[in-house]
């Protein structure tokens, strides 16, 4: 068979193989020999042939006590290379586009940096007033509704430097003088799911919400925000607007291999 005849028809040995695996893979838990074979639409004698080399290869498995096959460590260490290797940038700057288009505010999108959190994209709504955000500079921890989210899910090792500047240098919003009370603040937006800041915010007359985006470790990688003018926005938790964040925001965060508790 010649180069281009190959690689025209590929190697069908190796796609029977991948068939078994997709058909693991969507059981989503250890599955016996008859499962598999049902599944993957082949006699269990053939399966049993093909998980016999996928065994070897790691990335099938097999409990010898129940003689259920499951994902071995090689195909789970793909898994986790491919979800890192996504690019939470790219996908992230789709979720703040949709987001826009669905509630019609300007929507943001921010990463955690050594000097605290950044925007580094921004979409514009279709409204006469709109407010523009500034991307590339580091906002405050404590006075940005993305700086409030990251704190909260954050080890405290890493923010914990920034808050006190911000509280000893008198940055910090009137009510915190301690970091006792900064702590009792992230734990009320943990606990609540996102942060909203109205009439207080950085810059006057402007308001902002903002959720947290988990990859797949289930730590936060990104923060996407609304901001609006002060009073345009529903800012309970029941909003529309809420919702739509909220919503975005875990999207997000399962594309990015984040597991949520049902």
């Amino acid at each position: 068979m010649s180069e281009e005849l190959e690689g025209k028809h590929g190697v069908q040995s190796l796609e029977v193989g991948m068939s078994i695996l997709k058909a693991m893979a969507i059981g989503k838990r250890s599955m016996m020999l008859k499962d598999i074979a049902a599944a993957a639409d082949m006699p269990p004698s053939k399966a049993h042939r093909y998980l016999v080399s996928l065994i070897r290869s790691g990335l099938v498995e097999q409990d010898t006590l129940t003689s259920r096959y499951d994902l071995g460590p090689f195909a789970l260490n793909l898994g986790l290379v491919a979800l890192d290797r996504l690019d939470r940038i790219r996908l992230g700057l789709s979720a703040i586009t949709e987001l826009r288009d669905a509630v019609n505010e300007t929507t943001a999108l921010a990463v955690w940096s050594d000097n605290g959190p950044v925007v580094v994209r921004w979409e514009r709504p279709r409204r006469a007033i709109t407010v523009n955000v500034v991307t590339g500079t580091a906002l405050g921890v404590l006075t940005s509704a993305i700086g409030r989210v990251f704190a909260a899910w954050l080890p405290e090792r890493q923010t914990e430097g920034l808050i006190r500047k911000e509280i000893e240098s008198g940055r910090a919003p009137a009510h915190i003088s301690s970091m006792e009370e900064a702590r009792t603040l992230l734990a009320e937006v943990k606990a609540t799911g996102y942060a909203p800041i109205s009439g207080g915010y950085i810059i006057r007359g402007v308001e902002a919400v903002a959720a947290p985006v988990f990859n797949f470790k289930n730590e936060i990688s990104l923060v996407i925000v609304l901001v609006g003018v002060e009073g345009s926005m529903d800012m309970s938790e029941s909003s529309p607007t809420i919702i739509e964040l909220r919503k975005a925001a875990r999207s997000l965060s399962e594309r990015l291999g984040a597991t949520f508790p049902e």
